[in-house]
């Protein structure tokens, strides 16, 4: 499984009832599709896999894959605070046709670095078909997938890389200085996305290419061609929205990106509040500015 290009993390779409719209879930795809973004991964944080249904989260894995209906690769999101529940949104997943799974530690049960080894363990030996993305985003999970979980399973097949939101280049760095012939690299923390490529990153798994796909896929087109002074140009421009996502409010801002785009998305469900009217002229500023 190669984890290559931008690879949006999807948005959620709910109607004006808090139902989840299916019909604008598959408009939204296709729009990135024909910007020719490489993939997708549905049912991560940005889209609101915590604040679902497993109905709505099976329809949403099934939307996805007959819309995409292979073209492009498809990671389905699979967590949940404990380790059987993990198993039954991996045993979901694969029922919808899914190989490949992001997967990140359990929240709230803070496992220690070889309880959160075991996690792993016993997800790859229940589902023998399944490719493994580990998932670092310890500001949401209070746990890291520290080096000692990547030196337990550099050698395994099916643990294919690792999508790092922890922001830290550093990090980046060490992974691939130490780990880049054992774990593709994956871009999650969007402001520095230029510095991972730079770093041995393959792909970007990106929440803000929801509202702005074309501007993202001309950045890797661009690196992947060599341009380097190209894709640093579109990075500086994208710089103040993405750094805006990334100081708060991060769905609630893709969200109203989407709605900027042209795509009625609704807003986020509870806990989450809706951006207020200065909150949204301030994003709305920086957002026209990226894309003029």
């Amino acid at each position: 499984m190669q984890l290559t290009g931008i690879l949006p993390a999807l948005v959620t779409p709910f109607t004006n009832t808090g139902a989840v719209d299916y019909d604008t879930l598959a408009a939204i795809l296709e729009y990135q599709l024909k910007a020719g973004v490489n993939g997708f991964v549905p049912l991560g944080s940005t889209g609101e896999y915590y604040a679902l249904t497993n109905e709505e989260r099976r329809r949403i894995l099934k939307t996805v894959r007959s819309v995409v209906n292979g073209r492009g690769t498809l990671i389905a999101g699979a967590n949940g605070s404990c380790t059987r529940e993990v198993i039954e949104q991996v045993k979901q997943a694969v029922d919808e046709g899914y190989t490949n799974l992001l997967i990140a530690p359990p929240y709230y049960a803070l496992p220690s670095q070889e309880e959160l080894i075991g996690h792993y363990q016993a997800i790859l030996d229940a589902f023998p078909q399944i490719n493994l993305v580990l998932y670092n985003y310890p500001i949401r999970t209070n746990v890291e997938v520290g080096f000692g979980v990547l030196e337990a399973f550099k050698d395994h097949p099916r643990v294919v890389g690792i999508k790092e939101s922890s922001g830290s280049v550093q990090r980046a760095i060490e992974i691939s200085d130490s780990y880049g012939e054992n774990y593709q690299l994956s871009c999650g923390s969007d402001d520095v996305a230029l510095d991972f490529f730079l770093w041995g990153a393959s792909s970007w798994i990106c929440g803000p290419a929801n509202c702005f796909p074309e501007k993202i896929v001309s950045f890797y087109r661009r690196y992947a061609a060599g341009d380097l002074a190209g894709a640093q140009e579109v990075v500086r421009a994208l710089f103040p929205v993405m750094a805006s996502m990334e100081a708060g409010k991060f769905i609630q801002k893709v969200k109203y990106g989407c709605e900027l785009a042209g795509f009625a998305v609704g807003n986020a469900r509870m806990p989450l509040q809706p951006l207020t009217e200065e909150e949204k002229a301030a994003f709305r500023e920086v957002f026209t500015a990226a894309n003029r």
